[in-house]
């Protein structure tokens, strides 16, 4: 299995997809690149074409898990595709014969049977999967949700369709005997008549999900039930295919195909539709569905895929439906007219239709009452017989009509249609559909492997804008599914599962391309110039042109300049038209940027866009150097904000050409002054008097313009640009002139020459249009065979003419061209070159000398024709070697040699394509006849000369007579040696086992290399090679084609139960390879992958089955995040094995891969000078990462020229066992006794440490002599008297008070040092870098709690499990009338704002009842979010208006909640910021969470009274030194541990580093255990440490269980102290077990040490006798310490006594001042500051982390503002007041204080604490009143006063900066409110929250009903009426 990355993808494609040039969408880009994001496959899928693998695909709406229903096999991946669990199904023992039922008669012959997977459903009410397989007549099984390989239910029930090809559709709705509480499966599967039982498996039917009749029919009676059969005449010959199953509003629904009679006729597309409340299936109607196109000729008539989903609401609108609507998405074809009228086979022709559930019921009510009218019959002939209709009188049939007891089942004739939104040229297999914004986007699959995406703009009309290679050649599964957010597509095929974008809107980088594209999700972002989603775009609601969608197709742009060019010399105004310019506020700006500068001028706006100048001439960037222009980019931008608007704007300069030629045709306005001989733009200023040439771009008449009219050398004399001179010749040039005016005739003409450098000039002479240069010699020193000469014709002095054409003069030697007489004759004629056959070489005639008769020119032939060397020198007798032959003088042409070559006397005819003149002939010999030996010269004859070779050719006999080896595997890419005599023989040589060729990649005399190729089968082959015309055969062997290798596992052997190879960056480590067929593979080699490059390591084979490698070297660098510490790389991994593939990519087959750790490090030694003294027996080395992927095996560790034996191998030390007697040093490879032997410890054969020397002498064995000793003897001595007598001394001289007040000075610093020393130690922690905890925080992701989940927490929290949350209420079912009633009533906004004012008037209307009232109309308003709006609008402006009528302040509005309507807004805040807090502030609030719990936890905290070292609280800080040590525990979780849990964290059961102190508790422990091991689990999904034993693993298999509380725990007085891990001696580095309760092991290994054998048997022996082997100890209290009493009367503590006992034998404690310890609060606070400000900041800012500021917000501070417009408030004061009451002290400070709420987290005393204190100050930084901070103020207070003014200054610009913001209109508004409600519509049970409401109108009926009454809307709508109703209804139904 694998997941593929879109790298590897793409180097996969790539190669085949560039001869297609349409992929992507219209704007061309290659889409799918980027589209793709992920991919998975079943690596062995893909090489058995014979097998659909994948079938069925679900998601999990609640976890986001993928699951795959495959042949054989089921899956479970992660949301990122990546392989969790997977399941084998099949195949099995199995026969269509066999009924369901285990025995299976004798007779009937089973066979080897695969699964193929027909339906995979989720039943989310039990929280398990259902998979159906097509084995044991179809059967069920029902697996777990969480780990699919747990099967917790097998039924022996038939179900589904029993082969490959039948279809099947399943899915769960509503269904008898209570819907919507009961819910069923329903089936639709197609008759298979495989087997004598499958007439028991009804074609459509409804079955049961009860634990005790699961699966079988959900209803049953005598003649009736949930089932629908097809009977038996007619389902041999009338196939039903069911296509796809829906529910919808009360109906289950299937889509089929089927004939339209039962007799053969053609197939169409049918609608099947039962009632959910059907017990007997009376309600079963088919009626046809249609998409008809306007063309008769194309008639869509077969069903291919559907999806039922909402529309957007355009399509809605065209539907004339809502938005909230059903609606049904269908792909049809036409069926394959080459099969014949009567086919269900589809042809390429197809379409995409789209029908609104509401035209589907409507026709379905018009067909049921045509029938029951009595017209026409009811059908369906094949399932009963059809008979007349039945008139029954009904006359209100409606579209909920369940059916009756007549006109059953009924088949309708008035088909449901519709016209095809677009059609294709493609075979459609799959649909699914979303809305974004106003617009419906279809995803539809392919036959041939792509997936289309479709705008589906109106009921008929859409665009399709991408077209994206998915799976080539492989059909797409009708199964399309989006993730959670909608944000990506699962799409697969038969054999892959991609996952891919719905958007990229990135990729587009122009207005253009992005409304081009036509993706509805995209639009272009016209004051951020990007294309985004419309969500990304800041303020795209304000202006319609801020964000610009597809349909528009209206970009800001700027359609044109004026000028559109100017010299770079001057500056001008620039006039810009600018089309669909929004209306902004602000200044204008124009900016040009090019070449590095960016330049600013300010720009004013016009009618039509704006002008602006040019920026100044010297601020402008230079021309580059052959440049004459720079292209700036100009933009528009406001002041403030990102450019908007931008074109192109080109500054060019005239006087950077230096031709007239070059100047007058240059795409500038750009003319020529001859007789200035320069180029301008400005010819009135530069051109005065001149004579003047325009150029091309200058607007006008000109008399003399463009080129032709410049003055210039036109060509040479011969026409030609090349005047040809021979070196040492002198010549005179002439050349042709133009445009020579008259008063140039009057100027000196000068012909200058350039050759090597060297200018020289002469004279010349203008006749007519010709100029003469005078006579020269031409000659060059170089002894290149020519050079070119510049050539110029110069007038008054330094003007050239122009050269257009380039005219140069080419030098030339004829010698250096050719060194032979065959090449010189070859040389072109235009040289005229010969050879000199006196001087032996190539020259024109004139340098030949006299000797003109030796001058061969090129018609004549050279003399002495010479083969240098020829080849191949053997060839087999039976001739056709192609002999390649080299030399000299070979001829001119071809004909020269044709006729004329001989090989050992036997004619050689020579090919002309293959003839090199005079060097090289390739001619064909055929054999001699005969197959006796034979040589001979090679002869080449050329007109009467001849050439012969030295050497001779020879025909001869090759023969085979070995191959080594014999062997090899089927895939090839064996490295065969082909012995024998000749094997080098012939031109052309090849060789083959039976008919495959073998790759030749050597040949010798006496042998021949090939590489085998793949074999189809295992076989023995003959061995063959073709010399030429000559075959020969290995006689009496042959190679045989075995097995391929098969690889079990790769192991380093120190990875636990799961085999997990290890390497280190050196490489070199022993890895063991488990498998087979190893034998015949040659030079086997590992290989991983690192940064895309291929790193390989040896491996050599042991046996057939097993052998060893090396792990690779990594050459690149690799940064760790913690050395110490470190994650390992997982990097894929394979094996080069011959060519077999199946051992490549081993990660994707083996879901494994290469974990890459440290490099190991050996400390040298710690003496001075690098020398240590052997002791003892074993040697220790000390380093660090040792054993993370090393053994003892893989470290050598070498003494001079001996080596230590490795005896163990720890993460921090080695030891060995050296040799008895001291090794002599290794130097040179050669022993020395003279130096001491060098300790080298070696890791595989790249990494070596030299530690240091070792010598086996003690040090200081020398004696000092006597004499010294004496001498140090008596210094000592006189020493020690001198000091007794100043001691004396002083004494005498020393008076008792001064002794006190020294004694006094001497504590007074001892405390003054131990305050220093605690201040410098808070400073350095509030300077510590939090980078590593930056690092842990992303590593986990954010466990955010589901929307309900959140929601209840928050509306009810201090109630687990609220009613609303409980769906199976049979006691609701009866009062569901009076409920609904009372619904209607609650949704009338008089009653309800009457309701909400009786209950508060009422005296005993608790503040809990108020606060309960308010979060159930909230929950039952949730799917009304408009109304819920209104209604919340209604009572705060109630409640402002009774503030501002009391005598209360008006800022205590709002201030606590004494009021529904101020319950119900902080659960409007809830519901609609949940995306918000989902999107950007969730992530800084759990940032800041994480970052408290990981700095308390970096200290010592008490487990009894929760203070800490670290903390924000002066209430929680630990004011003592309490000293600790940090330590490092690896902990591992016991089998059972996993399995009780269900959560296996790391994927195998490695010891896991964790962080602890040693003054922490065996609970804390266990938490901090918790914490890290399953760190990327949810809280609620672990393991409690309730449930858990911590075990100490103290050897090889010794166990110590560590309790809180044992017979060991010290007390001291009435004081107990719990264990802690320095209690137990736990050491750095222990091991430690996560182990469940009662199933511990007392098993002690035998220690080596006696005393430590004797403390662990105490240890055992206490555990056991004081809890016996079954219980464990108490865990830690959360009580204080100073009221709670235990056992005996004694109180716990752990690091802190909260009462000291009083002084005994006058001991003093000398304590610190405990206030001292107060500057902790400061490192603390100054360690989380930046998470603290990341939270402040989101939250006050209006766009922040990419998130706008929510619609909600806006709206409601708007609606305050307006508020305190219309009561006449003017202080701002009472604003912020009422905002800050509003929505951060109501909803913020709630969340701040309780992240519990959002998140999926445990959250301690000590982070409470913490949490309140940020809370107190996220209130005070919304506060507008002053506080004054004294000595007496609270420490929380304190702590952030200086934080808290800037934190006010942000509060005041986020409201400022959101009354700045535009209006938010209405129809915006609701637009928002309703989709929340779509969204959320079904999260509770809204008759619960009914039910509860309707008590309280009970409770206070009278009052209520005298409110009523006495209002005068609620008289006119008689609402008291309609209650007393609801009250009748209701005790009805009790």
């Amino acid at each position: 299995m694998v997941a593929w990355d879109l790298g590897r993808l793409w180097v996969l494609w790539v190669p085949i997809l560039c001869i297609w040039d349409s992929f992507g969408t219209q704007t061309g880009r290659l889409a799918w690149a980027q589209d793709i994001v992920k991919e998975f496959s079943d690596e062995y899928a893909w090489n058995n074409n014979e097998i659909p693998q994948f079938n069925n695909l679900v998601i999990g709406k609640v976890t986001g898990r993928v699951y795959i229903g495959a042949v054989n096999k089921l899956y479970q991946l992660s949301p990122d595709l990546e392989l969790t669990v997977s399941a084998i199904t099949g195949p099995k023992e199995d026969s269509p014969d066999c009924s369901v039922l285990p025995d299976c008669p004798a007779s009937v012959q089973k066979k080897l049977t695969n699964n193929v997977n027909k339906a995979l459903v989720i039943d989310y009410a039990e929280s398990r999967l259902i998979e159906c397989g097509s084995l044991f007549q179809g059967v069920c099984t029902v697996r777990s949700l969480r780990n699919i390989s747990i099967v917790e239910k097998n039924v022996r029930e038939p179900v589904v369709a029993n082969n490959a090809t039948a279809s099947t559709v399943a899915f769960i709705a509503p269904g008898p005997d209570n819907p919507p509480i009961t819910q069923v499966l329903y089936v639709g599967a197609t008759f298979t008549g495989s087997g004598p039982y499958r007439s028991e498996v009804p074609a459509v039917s409804s079955r049961s999900l009860n634990s005790d009749t699961l699966f079988e029919i959900a209803q049953t009676a005598v003649t009736t039930g949930t089932r629908i059969a097809v009977n038996s005449l007619a389902r041999e010959q009338y196939p039903i295919n069911y296509i796809y199953g829906f529910s919808s509003e009360g109906f289950s629904y299937f889509l089929t195909t089927q004939m339209k009679q039962s007799d053969p006729s053609p197939f169409h597309s049918k609608l099947v539709r039962v009632c959910h409340s059907d017990k007997d299936y009376y309600s079963y109607t088919e009626i046809p569905i249609e998409c008809i196109s306007d063309n008769p000729m194309k008639d869509y008539n077969l069903a291919q895929a559907a999806y039922v989903g909402k529309p957007g609401s355009d399509l809605a609108a065209n539907l004339g439906i809502t938005a909230q609507d059903d609606v049904l998405f269908a792909v049809f074809s036409e069926g394959d007219s080459a099969e014949g009228d009567v086919t269900s086979k589809p042809s390429k022709n197809s379409a995409l239709c789209v029908y609104s559930l509401k035209s589907i019921r409507r026709k379905f009510m018009h067909n049921i009452q045509r029938c029951f009218t009595g017209t026409g019959s009811r059908g369906l002939g094949y399932i009963s017989p059809s008979l007349p209709c039945i008139n029954t009188k009904l006359t209100q049939i409606r579209e909920d009509f369940c059916g009756l007891d007549v006109n059953t089942p009924l088949g309708g004739e008035l088909p449901v249609f519709a016209k095809p939104v677009l059609t294709f040229d493609s075979l459609l297999t799959g649909v699914t559909a979303t809305s974004t914004g106003v617009y419906t986007v279809a995803f539809l699959g392919t036959g041939d492997g792509y997936m289309k995406k479709v705008v589906v703009e109106s009921a008929s009309a859409g665009v399709e804008y991408a077209n994206i290679p998915i799976s080539l050649g492989h059909g797409i599964n009708s199964d399309i599914l989006f993730d959670l957010k909608q944000n990506h597509v699962y799409i697969m095929s038969d054999k892959k599962l991609s996952k891919v974008q719905v958007q990229d809107c990135s990729v587009y980088k122009s207005c253009g391309d992005c409304l081009g594209s036509k993706d509805p999700y995209c639009g272009w972002c016209s004051l951020e110039n990007k294309c985004s989603l419309r969500g990304d775009c800041k303020d795209a609601a304000m202006d319609p042109l801020y964000w610009i969608s597809y349909k528009s197709g209206r970009c800001t742009t700027i359609a044109s300049v004026h000028p559109v060019e100017i010299q770079r010399t001057t500056a001008r105004t620039l006039t810009l038209v600018i089309d669909n310019l929004p209306s902004l506020d602000g200044k204008f700006l124009c900016v040009f940027e090019a070449n590095g500068k960016t330049l600013t001028t300010n720009a004013n706006r016009t009618a039509t866009g704006a002008s602006c100048t040019t920026p100044r001439n010297d601020l402008l960037p230079l021309i580059p150097a052959g440049q004459h222009h720079f292209t700036s980019v100009l933009s528009v931008k406001l002041a403030e904000g990102t450019d908007f608007v931008s074109t192109n704007f080109t500054f060019f300069d005239c006087n950077t050409f230096s031709s007239c030629t070059s100047c007058v045709s240059s795409y500038f306005p750009c003319d020529w002054c001859v007789d200035g001989h320069r180029c301008t733009h400005d010819v009135g200023e530069n051109c005065r008097n001149d004579v003047l040439i325009t150029g091309i771009k200058r607007v006008g008449t000109s008399l003399r313009s463009g080129p032709n009219f410049c003055p210039r050398v036109n060509s040479t004399s011969g026409g030609s640009s090349e005047i040809l001179v021979p070196s040492g010749i002198k010549k005179a040039i002439q050349v042709k002139v133009d445009n020579i005016v008259t008063f140039l005739l009057q100027n000196r003409f000068v012909c200058q020459f350039n050759i090597e450098g060297r200018v020289t000039s002469v004279n010349a002479q203008l006749l007519g249009d010709l100029i003469y240069c005078d006579k020269m010699e031409f000659a060059y020193t170089s002894r290149a065979p020519n050079i070119s000469a510049t050539f110029a014709v110069i007038w008054d002095g330094s003007k050239p003419l122009d050269n257009p054409d380039q005219i140069h003069v080419l030098i030339y030697r004829c010698k250096e061209m050719a060194d032979n007489c065959g090449k010189c004759l070859s040389l072109d004629e235009k040289f005229e070159c010969g050879w000199c056959q006196s001087s032996e070489k190539c020259e024109v005639k004139e340098k030949c000398g006299d000797q003109a008769k030796s001058w061969l020119n090129r018609d004549q032939t050279c003399p002495n024709p010479r083969i240098l060397s020829f080849e191949p020198t053997l060839g087999p007798w039976e001739g056709g070697t192609n002999i390649t032959i080299r030399g000299i003088n070979l001829g001119k042409e071809f004909r020269d040699i044709y006729g004329g070559i001989t090989v050992a006397g036997i004619q050689c005819d020579p090919y002309e394509f293959l003839y090199v003149r005079t060097e090289e002939i390739v001619c064909k010999v055929d054999g001699p006849g005969t197959r006796e030996p034979r040589s001979g010269p090679v002869i080449v004859k050329v007109a009467d000369f001849r050439g012969e070779s030295k050497q001779n050719y020879e025909f001869i006999h090759p023969e085979i007579k070995a191959i080594r080896p014999r062997r090899g595997p089927m895939s090839g890419g064996t490295r065969i040696k082909i012995l024998g005599d000749y094997m080098n023989a012939g031109s052309h040589i090849e060789a083959f086992i039976g008919d495959a060729p073998c790759t030749i990649v050597e040949t010798r005399t006496d042998k021949a290399i090939c590489i085998t190729g793949p074999s189809d089968a295992l076989t023995k082959a003959e061995v063959r090679m073709v010399f030429d015309k000559g075959t020969r055969v290995l006689s009496g062997r042959r190679f045989e084609y075995v097995e391929d290798p098969k690889i079990d596992y790769a192991d380093s052997g120190n990875s636990g139960v799961r085999k997990i190879p290890k390497g280190i960056p050196s490489g070199g480590i022993n890895i063991t390879v488990v498998g087979a067929n190893f034998n015949y593979i040659q030079d086997p080699k590992m290989y991983v992958i690192f940064q895309d490059q291929r790193h390989e390591g040896p491996c050599m084979v042991v046996d057939n089955r097993k052998m060893h490698c090396k792990s690779p070297k990594i050459e690149a660098p690799i940064a760790w995040r913690s050395i110490d510490n470190p994650e390992p790389l997982k990097l894929d991994f394979g094996f080069i094995m011959d060519s077999v593939s199946r051992v490549q990519n081993l990660s994707k087959v083996l879901n494994s891969h290469v974990l890459i750790y440290p490099d190991p490090e050996f400390n040298e030694f710690d003496e001075d000078d690098g020398i240590k003294y052997y002791k003892s027996d074993y040697l220790t080395l000390n380093g660090k990462n040792l054993n993370r992927a090393s053994r003892e095996t893989d470290m050598k560790v070498r003494i001079g020229s001996k080596f230590c034996n490795v005896t163990s191998l720890s993460l921090n030390q080695l030891t060995c066992k050296p040799p008895e007697e001291q090794p002599p040093a290794w130097i040179n490879n050669q022993e020395s006794y003279d130096e001491l032997p060098e300790v080298i410890v070696s890791i595989g054969d790249n990494l070596k440490y030299n530690i240091g020397k070792l010598s086996y002498s003690l040090g200081g064995e020398g004696q000092l002599p006597k004499t010294v000793l004496i001498g140090v003897a008596l210094g000592a001595a006189l020493l020690l008297l001198v000091v007794i007598g100043i001691l004396i001394l002083y004494r005498r001289k020393s008076t008792e008070s001064s002794r006190v007040l020294k004694n006094m000075q001497e504590q007074m610093d001892v405390l003054e040092l131990r305050v220093a020393a605690e201040c410098k130690e808070a400073f350095t922690e509030l300077q510590t870098e939090i980078t590593e905890l930056g690092i842990e925080l992303q590593h986990g992701g954010i466990p955010f709690l589901d929307y309900r989940t959140y929601c209840v927490k928050i509306l009810f929290p201090s109630v687990q499990d609220h009613s609303v949350l409980q769906w199976d209420r049979p006691e609701l079912q009866r009062r569901e009338k009076g409920l609904r009633m009372f619904g209607q009533l609650i949704m009338n906004k008089t009653f309800l704002v009457l309701f909400i004012r009786t209950l508060e008037s009422n005296r005993y209307f608790s503040m809990r009842d108020r606060v309960n009232v308010a979060s159930l109309i909230m929950v039952t308003l949730q799917s009304r979010m408009e109304y819920c709006t209104d209604i919340l609008k209604t009572l705060l402006g109630d409640l402002i208006d009774r503030c501002m009528d009391g005598k209360s302040h008006p800022k205590l509005l709002l201030r606590r909640t004494e009021s529904v309507a101020e319950k119900m807004l902080s659960s409007w805040f809830t519901f609609l910021l949940y995306k918000f807090l989902h999107e950007c502030a969730g992530e800084p609030l759990y940032m800041l969470y994480c970052a408290i719990k990981h700095q308390v936890d970096k200290g010592p905290v008490d487990a009894i009274s929760h203070e800490a070292r670290y903390s924000l609280s002066e209430e929680k800080l630990i004011r003592q030194q309490i000293e600790y040590r940090q330590m490092n525990v690896f902990v591992s979780m016991s089998p059972q541990t996993i399995y009780m849990s269900g959560l296996d964290p790391q994927g195998d059961n490695m010891d896991i580093p964790v962080r602890v102190l040693d003054c922490d508790s065996i609970s804390q422990v266990k938490d901090k255990s918790l914490d890290t091991v399953y760190r990327a689990f949810p809280y609620s999904q672990r393991p409690k440490k309730e449930d858990l034993d911590l075990e100490w693993r103290t050897g090889t298999s010794g166990r110590l269980i560590l309790y809180d509380e044992d017979s060991t725990t010290k007390t001291e007085g009435d004081w107990k102290r719990i264990n802690n891990l320095n209690h137990y001696r736990v050491p750095d580095g222990a091991l430690l077990t996560l182990v469940p309760k009662q199933s511990s092991m007392y098993n002690i290994s035998t220690m080596s040490d006696k005393s430590d054998r004797h403390l662990y048997h105490k240890y055992e022996t206490l555990n056991l006798s004081k809890m016996g082997a079954n219980h464990s100890p108490p865990m830690s209290r959360a009580t204080s310490p100073l009221n709670h009493e235990y056992d005996n009367g004694l109180k716990v503590w752990h690091l802190v006594r909260h009462e000291w006992d009083n002084d005994k034998d006058g001991e003093r404690h000398n304590k610190m001042v405990s206030e001292i310890y107060l500057t902790r609060l400061l490192a603390t606070k100054g360690t989380l500051q930046k998470f603290v400000d990341d939270l402040f900041e989101t939250i006050f800012s209006t766009a922040h982390r990419g998130s706008a500021l929510p619609l909600a917000i806006k709206y409601l501070f708007d609606f305050l503002d307006d508020q305190a417009l219309q009561h006449g408030i003017t202080d701002d004061e009472v604003v912020h007041t009422w905002k800050s009451n509003s929505l951060p002290l109501r909803f913020w400070v709630n969340l701040i204080k309780n992240p519990d709420f959002v998140f999926d987290i445990g959250k301690s005393n000590i982070v409470d604490s913490c949490l309140s204190v940020t809370a107190q100050t996220f209130m005070d930084a919304c506060s507008t009143s002053e506080h004054i901070l004294g000595k007496d103020s609270p420490s929380s207070k304190l702590l952030y006063a200086k934080d808290i003014p800037v934190y006010k200054d942000w509060v005041d610009r986020y409201y400022s900066d959101i009354k700045n913001m535009p209006v938010i209109s209405d129809q915006d508004m609701n637009a928002m409110l309703a989709e929340e409600s779509r969204l959320h519509a079904n999260e509770f049970n809204l008759n619960s929250a009914l039910h509860e409401l309707y008590q309280y109108a009970v409770k206070y009926n009278e009052q209520l009903i005298q409110t009523l009454e006495d209002d005068e809307f609620s008289c006119k709508q008689r609402l008291a009426y309609k209650l007393e109703q609801v009250h009748n209804v209701m005790q009805s139904s009790e």
